[in-house]
């Protein structure tokens, strides 16, 4: 039987907190490390919904993307959001676990999962995550083997992501061939994607003036939403958890869904 500590160790080998950014909280958040662990659920991140399903179907472990908590807690009470459901895992004796930004620049992570789904060849970080590790690192950029329109680009992803709509900033027409991908919300990876030579940009969500910035500065914005842009990665981690651990039961949540809909 497997324990908390076989899955956290594991883990920690597959997105080294090393790599997560130093305002994050990555790693093993609740839980005993000797508790054994039958079954384990992947999400983004964890909401009621999330949450119940985990306790309804006896979860011993929670893999979520999101950290909880994220930010220190003077209290966990009924109260609030956060504090109801840390209340009620513990009851459940239901383990957290985030890898986060750790698991966004590692390896075999979101980034690098991103860049090869769109066909980007000869990829590398945008930031080297160090160590002398040029595989890991923050972001990733790289070459599609042809020129394409930023809209075909954009059929690709969603495609990839199995979305209907995405968002874009710049011409549909126009050609791209360098192209820089960073899941979830990386306004700052704007400036290494035109330091790199990128003229197309993947990202989850941006501010309405890095929107601006990427117009003026000629690179394609492509925004398919946080949620899209990394909750796919989550349903892997759920297959590579599966692979490494064959005697648990591992699946990713079906409940959780993105907040922000179209109307």
């Amino acid at each position: 039987m497997h324990t908390i500590a076989d899955i956290a160790d594991f883990l920690q080998e597959f997105a080294p907190p090393r790599l997560a950014e130093e305002w994050d909280n990555v790693g093993l958040l609740v839980g005993d490390r000797s508790r054994q662990v039958r079954r384990v659920m992947t999400c983004l991140t964890i909401t009621p919904p999330s949450a119940a399903e985990a306790i309804h179907r006896e979860a011993d472990l929670i893999v979520a993307h999101h950290p909880l908590p994220f930010r220190a807690l003077k209290r966990i009470t009924t109260e609030t959001t956060a504090g109801a459901m840390l209340l009620d895992l513990i009851g459940a004796h239901i383990a957290v676990y985030s890898p986060h930004t750790a698991f966004d620049s590692a390896r075999q992570g979101i980034n690098q999962r991103l860049g090869e789904g769109l066909g980007l060849a000869e990829l590398a970080p945008l930031i080297p995550g160090g160590e002398g590790d040029e595989l890991s690192g923050g972001g990733r950029w790289g070459r599609l083997a042809e020129p394409m329109p930023l809209g075909g680009l954009a059929e690709r992803l969603k495609d990839l992501l199995a979305v209907e709509r995405v968002q874009l900033v710049g011409n549909p027409e126009r050609l791209v061939r360098t192209v820089a991908v960073a899941c979830g919300a990386a306004d700052d990876f704007l400036e290494e994607a035109v330091r790199a030579g990128c003229d197309g940009l993947v990202t989850g969500e941006t501010r309405f003036h890095t929107c601006l910035e990427a117009e003026a500065r000629g690179v394609g914005l492509i925004l398919p939403g946080h949620f899209a842009s990394e909750r796919f990665a989550v349903e892997c981690l759920a297959d590579v958890l599966a692979k490494k651990f064959p005697t648990l039961e591992v699946w990713a949540s079906t409940m959780e869904q993105d907040p922000l809909q179209w109307f």
